[in-house]
């Protein structure tokens, strides 16, 4: 059976289209995700500095301040918060995105793909269970 030209054009751009808002999503996961390593890194050697109190050089952007080192830390948590809530945000809008391109590529949704972890609560009546 022969296909339209302008059909099948229309499907391959409609596909890529997909393909790159999964890679684009990607990509912006995997930056996320170094910098709130990076964030993780600083938090930890503010955790270890010998002198709790005191002052630390903060860069934002090509601009360094100095800052009271508890003020900092709590910049930096409230900034690792931040992170986490970007990252797993993009995480559940990547789920969708790359069943839109299966589904457009006439492939079967991915088995497993939308899972999500246990609750803590959960996680303690399965373990109730188990015990008694």
């Amino acid at each position: 059976m022969a296909r339209d030209p302008g059909f099948v054009l229309r499907y391959l751009a409609e596909v890529e289209e997909l393909a790159e808002d999964v890679l684009a999503a990607r990509q912006q996961i995997v930056d996320l995700d170094v910098k709130r390593n990076r964030n993780r890194e600083a938090l930890r050697a503010l955790h270890k500095d010998p002198e709790p109190e005191g002052k630390a050089m903060v860069c934002f952007g090509n601009m360094f301040v100095e800052l009271p080192k508890a003020r900092t830390k709590e910049m930096m948590q409230k900034d690792q918060e931040h992170l986490d809530e970007e990252i797993n945000k993009l995480r559940k809008e990547l789920r969708v995105k790359v069943n839109r391109l299966y589904e457009a590529q006439g492939k079967p949704e991915l088995k497993g793909f939308n899972l999500n972890p246990m609750t803590t609560e959960e996680m303690k009546l399965i373990n109730r269970i188990l015990e008694g």
